[in-house]
């Protein structure tokens, strides 16, 4: 008998060691943060540490891209691996009495594929892809736990009367808007706490952060927020800027907004060493478009877009091109820079990849070689992006090529831009008309790429 359960007590060692061996993930998707708001992406005005830090360990991303420009569609096309023009979620569309359109029972999420290779899955932050109970609902989509807000559009106050825990409504008393109450502050507790609940076995982590999305709320004793004033000489601003609450110094906050986000990941990063799991823990961080406008914040001063054309809502690269830096110390040289052009559609088939798992139906292809520095990295043919908001728009990226159509729920056939991003990354120059063999091959790509969905109709007739 004691042979037997000295042999059973060895199986289940053995059976613990070999789960182990599968990396934890954590995915860190900022809400609204520009490429060039990194001290390591070239930001010389807000100060970012750790999120650098994270950079000198792993891999940086030069040419990296989001799903789209806004952001339900942008985090549908992250989940299921598919572009715009494919992916179930196409647009900010409200569905029922809060929360977005559902993400259909149909797609098939990263979380789900994490759980079919054993895993332990958490969403923390904003979600927006359908509400509590529907087939949209994080429960139904792979995740395990969630935290934050449902809806999107609630997440524009940092000081909420509710988030919510899995299908239970969690009440907060807001009236005090300080530190205890900052819902930014709430969701990123509940995010540590999971990985130390979970730090024994393999577990993904989906912080889905809103920081630095409008509106620009920061408390006011805010150690960054008092700096930035300072370090500004920020004048109040007495416009109310809409819907978004009155910000008197939009600069200070958005700063301080990015600069606590950057605290935050430092924590997550703190938590893995003291855990002991930091080695075998691969951590994503990007963002789920381009730098807003929104609430008087002021991307041109900060150079938010790295000089790029366009911020959020625009197909520019400006509006979609998003920093991206991953760590993970087991297979990851640190230090190094990557000019692999990727999306967020690759990482479907690089967790398929990574947890061994049959790659599900994708527009991605795995960046695990870029990841690793071996050679065999296969490359996209064309990246295609879509955007139902401003007449519709549609961008594709084939080589060094940039197309930009506008209009394009309106007038499908109006003009192509053409850009030549080798030598004018910016976006000012369009060679449309010197290069019409370019544009017709253009044109065949993007009508190739959009397959029409009845949710999101796209262009006439559909």
């Amino acid at each position: 008998m004691k042979i037997a359960a000295l042999f059973i007590n060895l199986c289940l060692l053995f059976s613990d060691l070999k789960a182990q061996e599968k990396p934890n993930v954590i995915f860190i998707l900022a809400d609204d943060l520009g490429i060039g708001d990194l001290g390591v992406y070239g930001q010389k005005l807000i100060e970012t540490p750790n999120i650098d830090l994270l950079a000198k360990s792993g891999i940086l991303f030069n040419q990296f891209y989001s799903g789209t420009a806004v952001c339900a569609p942008s985090r549908s096309a992250l989940l299921t691996g598919l572009h715009t023009g494919h992916t179930q979620i196409r647009a900010n569309k409200s569905g029922g009495p809060e929360g977005q359109w559902p993400l259909p029972q149909s797609a098939f999420t990263i979380a789900e594929l994490f759980k079919k290779s054993g895993y332990t899955t958490g969403n923390f932050g904003k979600w927006g892809l359908g509400f509590v109970g529907t087939e949209g609902d994080p429960n139904h989509q792979g995740f395990d736990e969630f935290y934050g807000y449902n809806c999107q559009t609630l997440a524009h106050n940092y000081f909420p009367k509710h988030l919510w825990h899995n299908q239970n409504q969690v009440k907060l008393n807001h009236s005090g808007k300080n530190h205890q109450t900052y819902s930014a502050n709430l969701i990123h507790k509940q995010a540590l706490n999971f990985i130390e609940r979970n730090s024994t076995k393999p577990f993904f982590a989906f912080l889905s952060y809103t920081l630095p999305h409008a509106a620009l709320q920061i408390p006011e004793n805010d150690p960054g927020f008092l700096k930035y004033r300072k370090k500004f000489n920020e004048q109040p601003d007495t416009n109310k800027y809409g819907k978004f609450a009155i910000q008197k110094y939009p600069r200070a906050a958005y700063a301080a907004m990015v600069s606590l986000l950057d605290k935050q990941v430092g924590e997550v990063l703190a938590k893995l060493k003291s855990l002991n799991i930091d080695k075998n823990t691969l951590v994503v961080f990007t963002s789920d478009n381009g730098a807003h406008e929104a609430g008087g914040n002021d991307p041109h001063f900060f150079n938010s877009n790295s000089g790029f054309k366009g911020v959020k809502r625009h197909l520019y690269e400006g509006g979609i091109r998003t920093p991206m830096i991953i760590s993970w110390p087991q297979a990851i040289k640190p230090g190094s820079i990557s000019e692999h052009v990727a999306a967020f559609w690759d990482f479907m088939p690089t967790f398929a990849e990574l947890v061994e798992q049959p790659i599900p139906q994708s527009d991605g292809v795995s960046i695990l070689p870029a990841l690793k520095n071996q050679p065999n990295q296969k490359q996209h043919l064309y990246l295609y992006w879509e955007l139902h908001e401003q007449g519709g728009k549609q961008a594709l990226r084939w080589g060094n090529w940039k197309a930009v159509r506008l209009n394009a729920m309106n007038k499908p056939d109006t003009a192509i831009e053409l850009y030549d991003l080798k030598q004018d990354p910016s976006e000012t120059k369009n060679v449309a008309s010197q290069y019409p063999e370019v544009v017709t091959k253009i044109v065949q790509f993007i009508a190739e790429a959009h397959q029409p969905n009845k949710d999101f109709p796209f262009l006439p007739g559909e």
